[in-house]
């Protein structure tokens, strides 16, 4: 289940003037907004109940009622957290490592509570039968499609990872319909990951994004949409947390792909991670 107060967080610089006023009334102040009518609510944000309304569907909800609803059992079982902790001169190793401990477990759990399972048994049932899965992702995100390319080779998929921005493009082109283009960029608005993506949908290939939640270009274009959590923002973090919340959504699909195909799936993994073993050892000899 989404967090609520993750998604407003997430979403509010992209919000218009009134929408933004109403996001910081109710990050000040959940547990009051949380007892509030659609009217009392908007009177003490000093807006419209419309504007509360528009408010409530942007953020995939269907109404200001599931949405007082989603908010008050978030609030009664979510404990308060601390915001991401940045890098700061003259931490000691001890807080640096509690600090980077803190801010992973937080991506994880975000990611985790505003995960849409039905989204993720579509990228499932679309991996399953693809007969080839192209990977695309640049810089971090390149990582962590490299990651997905080796756990999907160990099942006996065909997936090949692209992070050179021109073979993302030529090997889009070759696609058909019915293979897979998975496409990864945390902000969503990657050019190259983007066009890539664009490409690869013109040839009627099932296509997958994975991005921060919210709206942004990728998502938008992409058939299956998969979110990962993180508000780390800035440069001095290197994507850290948002690459762990990214490798999180990797493992799941992995997992669930596995699982649901166990007998299919199990001896690969068996049989590749002997080969290795076998031939690592006679070169060792």
């Amino acid at each position: 289940m989404s967090s609520i107060i993750q998604m407003i967080r997430q979403q509010q610089a992209g919000m218009n003037r009134k929408e933004q006023e109403l996001a910081q009334f109710l990050l000040e102040h959940p547990h009051e907004a949380v007892q509030l009518s659609i009217t009392e609510l908007a009177e003490r944000s000093g807006i419209s109940t419309a504007t509360v309304s528009r408010f409530c569907r942007s953020l995939m909800l269907k109404g200001y009622s599931d949405f007082r609803m989603r908010l008050g059992a978030e609030l009664a079982i979510t404990p308060a957290q601390s915001t991401y902790q940045d890098i700061v001169a003259g931490n000691s190793l001890h807080s640096i490592a509690q600090a980077i401990e803190a801010n992973h477990i937080r991506s994880i759990a975000d990611t985790t509570r505003q995960l849409d399972l039905q989204a993720v048994a579509e990228a499932v049932r679309a991996l399953r039968d693809a007969k080839r899965i192209d990977l695309y992702g640049v810089a971090t995100s390149g990582v962590v499609a490299l990651d997905f390319q080796q756990k999907l080779i160990r099942i006996g998929k065909v997936a090949h990872s692209w992070p050179d921005s021109h073979m993302q493009i030529t090997s889009a082109s070759t696609l058909d319909e019915g293979d897979v283009a998975f496409a990864i960029s945390y902000s969503g608005d990657t050019v190259e990951t983007y066009d890539a993506l664009l490409c690869a949908k013109e040839r009627g290939a099932v296509t997958v994004s994975l991005t921060k939640f919210g709206s942004n270009r990728l998502s938008q274009e992409a058939d299956i949409r998969l979110f990962a959590s993180s508000l780390e923002e800035g440069m001095r973090r290197g994507d850290m947390a948002s690459r762990i919340a990214q490798l999180h959504v990797i493992d799941i699909l992995f997992t669930a792909l596995v699982s649901e195909h166990f007998d299919d799936y199990v001896p690969q993994l068996e049989h590749s991670f002997q080969q290795v073993r076998k031939y690592r050892k006679e070169k060792g000899r």
